[in-house]
């Protein structure tokens, strides 16, 4: 089952494809410094803050965790839009549940292999949408796309430089 959240620019009183964006067909590269090198054997997704339990999972039982497939729009901050993306990985929420996030949580850091962060407010990663991409149109996710593992979030703008990073109100940059 996949589950169609191609709709959420409804709620922003916006058209399907933002202001100031161009539709693609294509999902363009864009790196900040190259694709990182990996391996199964020694990727870790750990979870640690303000938390009940510091969750750290290999790749294999990362994968083995429950997941979800939703077609989405993407909307870059440079600009583009690719539409009807079917992205299938782990909800947000579930990794949430599973540490137990505390009442002192307000936001997320969200660190990458290629040494990239960002963080999020708390109560905008519990959307629905919010997912950690294992898969991208029925295939593994592309080191070049962010693979093995990138977050998506439907309502902002992928690889924000806003704390809001609205698209339909053109959040880009702070």
């Amino acid at each position: 089952m996949v589950t169609d959240l191609t709709d959420i620019h409804e709620e922003f009183g916006g058209d399907r494809l933002p202001p100031g964006q161009r539709e693609t067909e294509r999902f363009p590269v864009l790196s900040k410094s190259g694709t990182p090198d990996w391996s199964p054997e020694t990727w870790t997704f750990t979870v640690e803050g303000a938390v009940e339990t510091d969750l750290a999972y290999s790749w294999d039982e990362f994968r083995d965790l429950p997941t979800e497939t939703q077609r989405q729009d993407f909307h870059c901050v440079t600009g583009w839009s690719r539409f009807d993306n079917e992205f299938t990985g782990v909800p947000f929420a579930e990794i949430a549940d599973r540490a137990g996030v505390t009442e002192e949580a307000e936001h997320v850091m969200f660190r990458s292999l290629d040494g990239y962060s960002t963080n999020l407010p708390l109560d905008e990663c519990m959307r629905e949408g919010v997912l950690f991409v294992l898969s991208f149109d029925g295939d593994p996710l592309p080191s070049d796309h962010g693979g093995p593992l990138r977050v998506v979030t439907p309502h902002k703008y992928g690889r924000g430089y806003s704390d809001t990073a609205n698209p339909w109100h053109e959040e880009r940059y702070n």
